[in-house]
């Protein structure tokens, strides 16, 4: 294999498969570089799977998953599965470290497809004003861009991706280009009804979910079909229904021609030339040899998500950059964020124990972000969006009985109810960071990152809030016996818990406080573009997947022409 290419990209997830496809479909010559193995839907995907074949009841037993899976299966254990386990990394096997007071529960998926496989595939678009919330209340530094920026290229992703949505019209949470929308049950449309009519300054929309009900052309051209409803996501989908890498971006990479991929590359560290002031190559540890290779191309683009980007930039250490690859401003590392919630309420829906809905959803209900919005002078900066869904009790098995008494008392089902839990806008702070361990390494060598990262006051007054406008809008919507959370600072979610880790190379207009530009660039190594996580000035309260695969088509873009006119 010829070890020379036009561009690597570090990473093959969500924003990595974006880079692959955008770039491959220039022209350019793409190696991929995956710290995993690549995954096989035939061997890897349980969604076929029947009940009866699924080991343990698709159970892991708990030694093993306190030895494996400690932290995440706090954060994610309803997914953590016997037939599911190949998608999370075992904790044990590549540690980390926090402060005892400060957990931070790191989410992570080494294979190809990274956590595009594992999401929860709410998509939406961040708003204007989530785009100037840092110029305004002084908090982290400006955005480089502004929304009208990104929009087009919302556009491209989301036609490409396949978004299900409504256009409702809300200026914070701008339409896009939407297939349909999964329909709102019953209950839903009477509680949307209700509250929309209770607070004019809120709106209760169908949730904008990454799965497909009416497949273009392009999307059946890679073998993907729409959404079977099944909500065996979790698994894998095999109908390659809802978007990842391994199902839409990655495949349409490698059908130019130009795409290598090599898995098992756990990537040590990038090189700097200070007479070029480029980076000129990629080292990487073959993950079962430890050989140690290095790969040159004249374009870089880091997707190893947000922590590990951090790790390989802080271990690029070099006579330049002392202190890491393109940190002259001193911020890698730092301004960690993630959403956090600790905000929620559930009550039940009388009136409607006749209606049946068939199916299981992806997606629910959705209630934009109003705080500081629409509603002002609120004791706390910036604000909240809720996710929910109705659901009903079906048949437990958990009364006694036998025979047809058995099935009749199990049969019937409960009243209908309605949930929502709050993601909350976290504030850039310096003081949240990422470090590498000084002496500490894993089996490969490389350091153990600590990851110090904490909420602050302004989150807890936040989520506070929350709870009680859960409560206000449960009960305007016509539930009973309502029950919400009392919020305190130790019963918010850690961080890492949302699995929306973001901020330790943001952009900004001043390299002496930003490590990127407007391009997601390096300001201090122009062929280096980062462009997961890592990259985001601000946490908005939306799930920021959808922002990232605009902010990185439109970088390979920018990228290209670079390469084109000689710049790079």
């Amino acid at each position: 294999m010829n070890d020379e290419f036009d561009a690597i990209v570090i990473g093959s997830g969500m924003s990595g498969g974006w880079a692959a496809k955008e770039l491959c479909e220039k022209g350019l010559k793409v190696l991929v570089l995956e710290r995993g193995r690549e995954l096989s839907v035939e061997k890897d995907y349980s969604d076929m799977l029947s009940p009866w074949e699924r080991p343990n009841l698709d159970r892991i037993p708990e030694d093993e998953l306190k030895k494996h899976y400690p932290m995440q299966s706090k954060s994610v254990g309803w997914v953590v599965h016997e037939t599911t386990k190949q998608f999370w990394v075992k904790e044990d096997e590549q540690p980390y470290e926090t402060p005892q007071d400060a957990p931070f529960e790191w989410v992570r998926g080494y294979h190809s497809g990274g956590k595009s496989l594992m999401w929860g595939r709410h998509s939406y678009r961040f708003g204007p004003q989530d785009f100037e919330a840092n110029k305004k209340d002084g908090h982290g530094v400006d955005w480089p861009i502004r929304y009208d920026d990104l929009a087009p290229w919302y556009d491209h992703v989301e036609r490409f991706a396949g978004i299900s949505g409504d256009r409702d019209g809300i200026p914070s949470l701008p339409d896009g280009v939407f297939q349909p929308a999964f329909e709102l049950t019953m209950p839903e449309k009477a509680f949307a009804e209700r509250v929309n009519k209770a607070f004019p300054t809120r709106r209760v929309i169908a949730a904008r979910v990454a799965h497909l009900t009416a497949p273009t052309q392009e999307q059946m051209d890679l073998g993907r079909g729409p959404c079977q409803v099944r909500d065996h996501c979790h698994r894998g989908c095999s109908f390659g229904a809802y978007f990842s890498s391994v199902s839409a971006t990655l495949p349409a990479a490698r059908n130019t021609g130009n795409m290598t991929l090599i898995s098992h590359a756990i990537v040590h560290s990038i090189d700097y030339d200070p007479v070029s002031k480029r980076a000129s190559g990629v080292r990487v540890i073959d993950a079962n040899t430890r050989e140690a290779k290095t790969y040159s191309a004249r374009l870089i683009f880091l997707n190893a998500s947000t922590v590990a980007s951090t790790l390989i930039m802080l271990n690029s250490r070099s006579q330049t950059f002392p202190n890491g690859l393109a940190n002259s401003s001193g911020q890698l590392g730092h301004n960690l964020m993630d959403h956090f919630g600790g905000a929620w309420a559930g009550g039940e829906m009388p009136g409607f124990d006749d209606y049946y809905y068939a199916g299981r959803r992806p997606g629910g209900i959705y209630i934009p972000n109003f705080a500081n919005v629409t509603e002002h002078d609120k004791p706390f900066l910036r604000g909240y969006g809720f996710q929910g869904a109705s659901s009903r009790p079906g048949w437990t098995g958990n009364r006694p009985g036998i025979g047809q008494d058995f099935k009749q008392a199990n049969r019937a089902p409960g009243s209908w109810s309605i949930g929502i839990g709050a993601f909350g806008d976290m504030l850039p702070n310096y003081r949240n960071h990422i470090r590498l361990h000084e002496t500490k390494t894993d089996k490969w060598g490389m350091p153990v990152a600590i990851i110090d990262c904490r909420m602050g006051e302004n989150e807890l007054k936040l989520m506070q809030a929350a709870a009680k406008d859960a409560r206000d809008m449960l009960t305007a919507g016509g539930c009973v016996n309502v029950r919400a959370s009392d919020v305190t600072m130790e019963s918010l979610t850690a961080p890492g818990n949302k699995i929306h880790e973001m901020g330790t190379a943001r952009m900004g207009r001043d390299p002496k406080t930003s490590v990127l530009n407007g391009w997601c660039q390096s300001h201090n190594v122009p062929n280096l573009f980062i462009t997961d996580g890592s990259c985001m000035a601000s946490s908005a309260v939306q799930n920021p997947s959808l922002t990232y695969m605009a902010l990185t088509a439109r970088a390979a873009n920018h990228a290209t022409e670079l390469l084109k006119t000689g710049v790079l």
